[in-house]
């Protein structure tokens, strides 16, 4: 624990070693980790490494109940796992509760040595974390909206790199500066932690090249606004000016937002400042009398920007960083994403969801209900019975006009259920939102695996013509992907990592309603298409 001070509120939040955002863990492609993590709070923990595919090794993965059982408070345990083909940034967090609010950090994985990137190389780079700040118990508050069935508080700030930064009341110290000299190219390793908002970035008066997103090289394009959803990352270069320049920049970023649901409408911002070798005295005079400069951001609804930015994002395809994209399917999945209601089982007479109900959220219908025993465990040692069900429906149990006139009866069904893959399945999964409770954009995570984004459009999806305009060439490869509020998106995927591999909306609040599954794939035939036996200090439920 550690006492922190943001927005004039001082409060407790759960750290690492103390930290807040996290330490930042340093790697290369090809290491072996060994992080051990000792739970010293009261709550029960786990760490997701995310975006690190944990070849056949599950058990490092993280997520509570799905590949393990928490750390319990006064108990260790080590996450042990290779690096193998991947480079780039993602990042770790607590996935449990709602703690990754203040349980996260930076994985940045270097190229192997002799190995170069496929860009220029940047003078420095910099991690910039996006997350968001909440002056009240986080816990408290996940814990008193499950029990009422309505809508949790919403946060109190954005913040960089743990900074709410100049725009807030009380906050101009707390400000994050990065410093740069004139004429160089740095990397922003741009991570969005937030727990439930997708967020627009720009710095003022400067243009920011993408090279490379969820720690996969894109062919480069220049843009001077971006968006990144929660779960997301975005290295970009920044060349700065070649003269010292006459200003102070901002770097801000706020929310792009769909769905009827409350949300922080605030902006965080960080300032650029380019730093002079010249004298210090006479560099701070000169900085004290400069103008500040703002960027324009788009508009909070701005889905036409979103649509436009996500279009030029593609994979190289080179022969040096091939997208390998499955060209032949042997598994089609249609999976309906989306909010609903629950009955209300609380104390009270009404619950404060939607018509006296609870909120709930859905994949085909099937609101995800957390086991008390690790899905991974269960498989592994064969006692799945009771655990969970290997018959998650593959396509919506009723078809109906998913974006256009919602159906009146907006209850969902629930259970823990999984897809099972045989080995080396090659996937594809379209991913339709609905608007039963209103459209809403859905960032999906998927463990395990990255995959590729082949094609989206908006209303529903079309069987018999959309997947003509599929792009099986050079799509991006992400392992977060935005659902386009009010339409679809189409993702394949090569099933080649045994294991229990969890899927879900990387806004918390909608994994909390239950809009998450899980996919089995079975071992191979060959010792090395088979699951890692789990470690001796695996923690026990």
């Amino acid at each position: 624990m550690k006492s922190v001070t943001r927005l004039c509120h001082t409060k407790s939040i759960v750290t690492v070693n103390g930290q807040f955002p996290g330490p930042s863990i340093v790697a290369r492609e090809g290491d072996r980790l060994l992080i051990r993590v000792i739970n010293r709070v009261p709550n029960n923990v786990t760490i997701h490494w995310h975006g690190i595919r944990q070849i056949r090794n599950g058990w490092a993965d993280g997520p509570a109940y799905i590949t393990q059982c928490p750390i319990q408070t006064g108990q260790s345990y080590v996450y042990n796992y290779t690096i193998v083909g991947q480079r780039g940034t993602l990042f770790w967090h607590a996935h449990i509760s709602w703690l990754r609010a203040t349980l996260y950090g930076a994985l940045i994985i270097l190229p192997k040595h002799l190995s170069f990137y496929p860009f220029p190389k940047p003078y420095k780079d910099v991690p910039l974390i996006f997350g968001e700040w909440f002056n009240g118990d986080i816990e408290a508050m996940i814990n008193r909206a499950t029990l009422t069935g309505g809508g949790p508080d919403v946060s109190d700030a954005y913040t960089i790199n743990g900074l709410p930064g100049p725009l807030y009341s009380c906050s101009s110290k707390q400000t994050f500066k990065l410093k740069v000299r004139e004429g160089k190219t740095y990397l922003l390793r741009l991570i969005n932690a937030a727990l439930n908002d997708q967020l627009f970035f720009s710095i003022a008066d400067h243009t920011l090249t993408v090279v490379e997103v969820d720690a996969v090289y894109v062919k480069p394009f220049d843009t001077q606004t971006l968006v990144i959803a929660p779960g997301q990352t975005t290295n970009i270069l920044l060349t700065t000016k070649p003269d010292f320049p006459h200003a102070i920049y901002f770097m801000t970023a706020r929310p792009y937002v769909t769905g009827l649901a409350n949300f922080d409408n605030s902006a965080v911002a960080g300032i650029l400042e380019y730093a002079s070798p010249s004298n210090p005295h006479h560099q701070a005079l000169r900085m004290k009398n400069l103008p500040f400069l703002k960027p324009t951001l788009p508009d909070l609804y701005d889905t036409g920007f979103v649509t436009e930015f996500t279009a030029k994002l593609r994979s190289l395809a080179t022969p040096q960083f091939p997208a390998k994209v499955p060209q032949k399917v042997d598994s089609k999945f249609y999976l309906t994403i989306g909010l609903g209601t629950s009955s209300c089982n609380s104390r009270d007479k009404t619950c404060q969801g939607p018509n006296g109900a609870k909120y709930a959220a859905s994949i085909n219908n099937v609101s995800f209900v957390q086991p008390t025993r690790a899905l991974l465990q269960a498989h592994f040692t064969g006692q799945s019975k009771g655990v969970y069900n290997p018959n998650f429906p593959t396509s919506p149990p009723e078809s109906f006009d998913y974006t256009g006139n919602p159906p009146s009866n907006t209850f969902v069904t629930s259970g823990t259920k999984l897809i099972v893959l045989p080995y080396k399945t090659s996937v594809e999964v379209v991913m339709q939102d609905t608007s039963i409770l209103g459209a809403e954009s859905h960032p999906l995570h998927l463990h395990g695996f990255n995959f590729f984004v082949v094609g989206q459009g908006f209303g529903n999806f079309n069987a018999d013509k959309d997947p003509g305009y599929f792009n099986l060439v050079d799509p991006v490869e992400r392992n977060t992907v935005g659902v386009p509020v009010g339409g679809w998106v189409a993702i394949r995927f090569l099933a080649d990592n045994p294991g229990v591999w969890f899927m879900h909306c990387h806004y918390e609040v909608h994994t909390s309603w239950g809009l998450e599954m899980a996919w089995l794939v079975l071992d191979g035939k060959h010792p090395n298409e088979k699951m890692l036996p789990p470690p001796p200090d695996l923690p026990k439920c």
